[in-house]
């Protein structure tokens, strides 16, 4: 097997199965008030984390949750990569959460395409990060939806 740390997080390769394996090192500091804003909105939460497995790649995202739609008597289903951006640097910290959001996104549109995926955020984060051009713009490119945590008052 071979490690390496990546963000936040530990990438295992393990050469006899021949996968890759992601593992979280630390969940994100917005992680329970993202999780109980959620529930608080009607959603029950099904997975934390969630796995995604598609041939040699497995990989966690934060959470999984549904919630029913009784108008529609339908179930909806999300899945939700938590990011806090407190790293030293705020492009670098959306490198990892865009390609961390991509690959999951590829994933999931194979595996579960019924299962909507989101990107949570600190509001605080959002303002600074995401109040860049350059991050609007990828934003944009890429249809990212987010979900705004207000973290001191466990809201979304």
């Amino acid at each position: 097997m071979l490690a390496s740390g990546i963000g936040g997080r530990i990438q295992i390769f393990d050469f006899c199965n021949r996968r890759f394996y992601t593992s979280s090192m630390a969940k994100d500091t917005i992680h329970d008030a993202v999780k109980h804003a959620l529930i608080k909105d009607g959603w029950t939460i099904t997975h934390d984390p969630y796995r995604i497995e598609y041939a040699e790649i497995s990989v966690s995202a934060d959470l999984g949750a549904e919630r029913t739609i009784a108008a529609e008597r339908d179930t909806k289903k999300i899945v939700v990569e938590i990011k806090s951006f407190i790293g030293r640097s705020a492009v670098q910290d959306l490198k990892l959460a865009l390609g961390q959001y991509l690959l999951y996104r590829g994933l999931l549109e194979v595996t579960e395409p019924e299962r909507m995926l989101y990107l949570a955020v600190d509001l605080r984060a959002y303002a600074e990060v995401f109040d860049q051009k350059a991050a609007q713009m990828l934003a944009q490119r890429y249809e990212l939806p987010f979900l705004l945590s207000m973290s001191r008052m466990r809201r979304l």
